[in-house]
């Protein structure tokens, strides 16, 4: 047995690292929160439940986060790596060696100014190719591509069938086995439907897929794509339950076009958000593995789930674009940690219109820092063993598997499509994400917090226009960016922007936190907001300002002595008070938790600030 050098001798199974230091109790950490939160007044003194309860969050699927998780919660035996249910892994080395193939997205009319992405990004780390071009420029597109090296993934939308036969030409011509040709044809009917609210028509896919397993053994031909029910705004659990919906409805059209399921299932590639929340993204890949494990126990294959993860087109902002890199870069550590087979790191500008050459470099260069300078795969699962991983792996899996056994009890993913009820579910959830968004629970950096009215623009080429007409498209920050865009036209035409007087009471020590929090939360709507600092003429300087509306700060001591005497005094036509009590002359409040989106839509419609 394996030792370690010391006065004694100990083997390393016999070591107790905790030793010298007394055994702690789950109940004296709960005397310490409670302890903790009597102080901050948010346990009453005669509170006889849980005190750690006040601390509990919950998801959108209604799973509670706690604040601590032992051993006895965890949920059981996850597996071994590349073995069912494969929540370890689907490969039995895990990521080991080769970590996850590095796949970017190239999208345009412009063959080859795609030509010359593609070509510097290969050069620079990338290792497949997502490519979306029409079908006929596609052999332009690929020119002096190694497609023996580089696996093309085909994003043709309708036109799958015409830009799969454009791919097989040119591995003729560049003389590619069958064998030996590997790609990812792309056909999506399900996903081509949520997009545009057409119906689904799975045969020609299937028939592909058909003409297709039996000649090019490592070809993929349909993607189970999971981004449509995530971009309308989502859960994890009811984007992993459609995604296994989807890929269900695959496998009957499969198997009735006459593939074996286990050939069928490897006609399949599904692909998966990932977000700047790095424990749901290394969770939601975990449980959606189970998932599909459990659907290849019934249907009678053995093939894992092939995950595509891709950062979260929903989490990107156009203002303040810089923080983009960071979401990523913690989403794709996220995708890697969590499994996933390959990942795309959207570029930070993607939000905003065409990626340029340095967006697209930062891009692979994600994935090359947690790769190589990180050594992100140089380890077997390893988020595996954590009690709150594995608990969240657990509770999402049962989660999503309700999901899905609810589309599948209504008649299918085409059928809970074309009923409009999934797209009813993924509204109630929008809806509960943009309240939360609104009053900056789930707080956008650089957009609802500590937003930047003075940043100098990122301009890009606008997009082509995309398939619309089904489920909508949404991203986080578009309530807020929406405000920012008015408040700039009224920059352009009035030379100056809406703004609001911090009307401050005393010293800067007393009134400083609540008129910066009131200055951030103005400033997330594009509001300047003017601060005198400490004055003895507030009237003067409200008036010096030019501003309409005030907004008074200062301690509740301050306000109870002043608040309607200052009101009073300044003339305004409206004030809000920082913090929360109802004085005279005060006609609305601002707070942490207050919605901030309906604060702002207010002041801008009485600031005439137009849309």
């Amino acid at each position: 047995m394996t030792e370690v050098a010391g006065p004694e001798s100990v083997p390393i199974s016999e070591l107790d690292l905790a030793a010298e230091f007394p055994q702690a109790t789950r109940e004296q950490w709960r005397e310490l929160v409670a302890g903790v939160l009597r102080k901050s007044g948010k346990l009453p003194e005669d509170f006889t439940g849980a005190p750690e309860s006040k601390l509990v969050t919950r998801t959108y699927d209604g799973i509670e986060i706690q604040p601590l998780y032992t051993a006895e919660d965890a949920p059981g035996d996850s597996g071994f790596p590349g073995l069912p249910p494969y929540v370890r892994g689907a490969r039995p080395d895990g990521q080991v060696s080769t970590g996850w193939d590095v796949r970017a997205r190239f999208t345009g009319d412009d063959a080859r100014a795609v030509n010359k992405a593609i070509l510097a990004d290969l050069e620079g780390g990338v290792t497949s190719i997502w490519l979306s071009v029409p079908p006929a420029a596609l052999a332009d597109a690929l020119n002096e591509v190694y497609l023996d090296l580089a696996q093309v993934v085909l994003d043709a939308g309708a036109e799958y069938e015409a830009a799969a036969d454009a791919l097989f030409e040119l591995f003729d011509e560049r003389e590619i086995p069958a064998s030996e040709a590997a790609a990812v044809l792309g056909a999506d009917p399900l996903g081509l439907a949520a997009r545009s609210g057409a119906a689904a028509d799975l045969g020609p896919a299937a028939a592909l897929a058909a003409r297709v397993a039996g000649k090019y053994p490592k070809v993929r031909t349909i993607v189970a794509d999971g981004l449509p029910f995530h971009e309308a705004g989502g859960s994890d659990a009811q984007e992993l339950g459609a995604v296994v919906a989807a890929g269900v409805a695959y496998l009957r059209a499969l198997t009735d076009a006459g593939l074996d399921a286990e050939t069928a299932a490897g006609q399949l590639e599904f692909r998966i958000a990932a977000t700047a929340d790095q424990f749901s993204t290394i969770a939601k890949l975990r449980a959606a593995r189970r998932l599909w494990a459990r659907v290849a126990e019934v249907c009678g294959f053995s093939s894992p789930m092939r995950q595509h993860a891709v950062t979260s087109p929903a989490m990107l902002t156009q203002r303040d674009p810089w923080v983009n890199m960071l979401r990523t870069t913690v989403a794709c550590f996220g995708a890697g940690v969590g499994g996933a087979d390959a990942v795309t790191v959207l570029p930070f500008d993607a939000a905003i219109g065409k990626p340029d050459a340095f967006s697209a470099r930062i891009a692979r260069n994600t994935h090359a820092v947690l790769l190589e300078e990180s050594k992100l795969a140089g380890v077997v699962d390893p988020a595996g063993g954590s009690w709150y991983v594995e608990k969240l792996t657990d509770d999402l899996a049962h989660a999503a598997w309700a999901e899905f056994t609810a589309i599948e009890g209504a008649g299918g993913i085409a059928a809970e499509l074309a009923s409009g009820a999934l797209a009813g579910r993924l509204a109630e959830t929008w809806e509960k994400r943009s309240k939360r968004i609104a009053i900056r629970r789930d707080p956008l950096t650089g957009v609802s917090e500590f937003p930047n009215l003075t940043e100098k623009p990122v301009v890009r080429a606008p997009l082509e226009s995309t398939v619309e007409g089904g489920l909508p498209r949404h991203r986080y920050a578009e309530g807020f960016e929406a405000l920012r865009d008015a408040s700039d036209a009224y920059l352009a035409e009035h030379g100056e922007r809406p703004k609001v007087f911090l009307a401050t009471l005393g010293p800067v020590a007393a009134h400083t936190a609540r008129a910066g929090f009131a200055a951030n939360l103005f400033q997330a709507g594009g509001i300047e907001a003017v601060n005198p600092g400490a004055t003895g003429d507030l009237p003067g300087a409200f008036r010096a300002s030019g501003a309409k509306i005030a907004c008074l700060c200062g301690t509740d001591d301050a306000y109870a002595e002043q608040a309607a005497d200052v009101a009073a005094s300044l003339g305004a036509e409206h004030v809000l008070l920082a913090g929360k009590g109802s004085y005279d002359g005060v006609d609305g409040n601002v707070f942490a938790g207050c919605d901030a989106l309906e604060v702002l839509n207010g002041l801008h419609a009485e600031l005439g600030v137009t849309r």
